[in-house]
């Protein structure tokens, strides 16, 4: 029977050093919550409003212009929004609807933008995640919104039409897909099951490795592990979180076919729970129009933009089902509409239009 090395007293002193600093830290920590929970009640009195991403957005650039090393910038973020959201969570907690079950890409990119503090809202589909949101079940929701590889969700982009939430933030998040199995072999795998964006991002491998297994479409990639944890012959396409969170074995790692997959996702809520953020000189505005149907109708939709110099960094159509060939058209626009000349372009885009919508105004995710 193995026992370990004793330790030498070179490291049994720096090991105390650790544990005096770890004290410290948390007696500072809990310092900062008994603070946070005097500014909540402030926030209560004055009817403030209690989370504020450019808040923590400041308060991380703060700390990462500051930080000496040798902690790496991105880690000390992730170390201060698990902090800030912990306090937050003393104030008021957030909930925050996401696709479930737990384990999926879309809870992971909820986590990045609220931290693991915030209270989550399991919702079966993209589409209960706008009704959560929308009802006040939730006071935030993350819904997927495109792919780098598969394009845009199509279905996010239908609820956003008639939603009442607007955008107020967006994640872009390189994603990884793995194969998980109960058992870790490629043998007798009968259904590969997850979202229908998942299997068409890992086309190329299940085409190559799994030609027989069935490729079957559920609402999400947790949802098909959950399944593959259920049935011996099955297995699903989902991230290392929920590998861990059912117990599944990875069988195969970054099965994805485009080794840079990026997904956005986009944090909505109704307007009186969070307004539309201030310019950061990095934003996006997201709008839904429409056009009469008639020549040149979508050219003159471009001629504001280069008017007065405006970026149009997505362009996506979708039917509007009414029969007579027309479409919606769902564009991103770099710039806020506080600049006056997105100002003057959305203005003019309106008047073109015969149905005009802004989705929301966010800032840009860094990459």
């Amino acid at each position: 029977m193995s026992t370990e090395p004793q330790a030498s007293p070179e490291l049994l002193k720096l090991r105390n050093e650790i544990d005096s600093l770890d004290k410290q830290l948390l007696e500072l920590v809990n310092q900062r919550a008994r603070v946070a929970e005097q500014v909540g009640d402030l926030k209560k009195l004055e009817g403030s409003t209690f989370f504020r991403p450019d808040r923590v957005a400041q308060v991380i650039e703060k700390i990462k212009t500051h930080n000496p090393g040798p902690l790496k910038g991105a880690h000390v973020a992730a170390i201060w929004r698990e902090i800030m959201s912990a306090c937050l969570a003393l104030e008021s907690p957030q909930r925050v609807a996401v696709l479930g079950p737990e384990g999926t890409f879309c809870e992971e990119a909820a986590v990045q933008y609220f931290g693991g503090a915030a209270d989550f809202l399991y919702c079966n589909t993209f589409e209960e995640v706008f009704h959560a949101t929308a009802a006040g079940s939730a006071q935030y929701g993350v819904v997927g919104v495109e792919n780098s590889t598969e394009g845009v969700v199509n279905r996010t982009l239908d609820m956003f039409r008639n939603s009442p939430c607007h955008i107020v933030g967006e994640v872009s998040m390189l994603i990884r897909h793995n194969l998980l199995r109960s058992s870790n072999t490629l043998d007798g795998i009968d259904v590969v099951a997850a979202h229908p964006q998942a299997l068409a991002q890992c086309h190329a491998w299940l085409s190559k490795h799994l030609p027989h297994a069935e490729r079957r479409p559920v609402d999400s990639n947790a949802e098909g592990a959950r399944l593959a944890a259920l049935n011996p012959g099955w297995a699903g396409i989902s991230s290392e979180r929920a590998a861990q969170q059912f117990g599944l074995h990875i069988v195969s790692h970054a099965i994805q076919d485009d080794a840079y997959n990026r997904t956005r996702f986009a944090v909505i809520c109704l307007p009186h729970t969070l307004a539309t953020p201030a310019p950061t000189g990095k934003d996006c505005t997201s709008l839904v129009i429409s056009v009469p149907n008639r020549p040149g109708a979508v050219h003159d939709l471009l001629v504001p933009l280069k008017t007065h110099g405006v970026s149009m960094t997505r362009f996506e159509s979708r039917p509007a089902r009414t029969g007579q060939w027309e479409y919606y058209f769902y564009i991103d626009l770099e710039g806020h509409p506080a600049q006056p000349n997105m100002a003057k372009a959305l203005a003019e885009l309106q008047s073109l239009s015969a149905f005009y919508k802004v989705l929301g105004t966010y800032p840009v995710a860094a990459a």
